[in-house]
């Protein structure tokens, strides 16, 4: 624990909040995935690989086909399932790109020092 605020001691703070933005996002990721498996297992009687793995697939809106709900319970929870799925998609997208691109002007800044 010392190690960690030690290190983070010398980041900026835009760089810290960046880093708490992103672990932040993958543990709502994580918990949104984990709440799509567990739905998936207990209403459409899947099993928990089939379950993670159709909560993924439709979180990210690949959408094979294989497993598609079946009920209007399950349909409507797919609804939201997607819309939040995305939106929490398009949040880690948005900080991995900010943080490359905050990294490339320190690069650059410290090359043109």
């Amino acid at each position: 624990m010392v190690i960690i605020i030690v290190m983070t001691r010398h980041k900026s703070s835009e760089a810290v909040d960046t880093a708490l933005h992103f672990k932040w996002v993958v543990l709502t990721a994580l918990s949104v995935i984990a709440t799509g498996s567990v739905f998936y297992h207990r209403f459409l009687h899947l099993s928990w690989i089939d379950a993670v793995y159709f909560s993924v697939i439709t979180i990210t809106t690949v959408g094979y086909g294989d497993i598609h709900p079946t009920t209007p319970g399950t349909k409507l929870f797919t609804i939201f399932y997607v819309l939040i799925g995305v939106g929490i998609i398009a949040a880690s997208l948005n900080i991995l790109v900010r943080i490359a691109a905050q990294k490339r002007l320190q690069k650059k800044a410290l090359k043109n020092k």
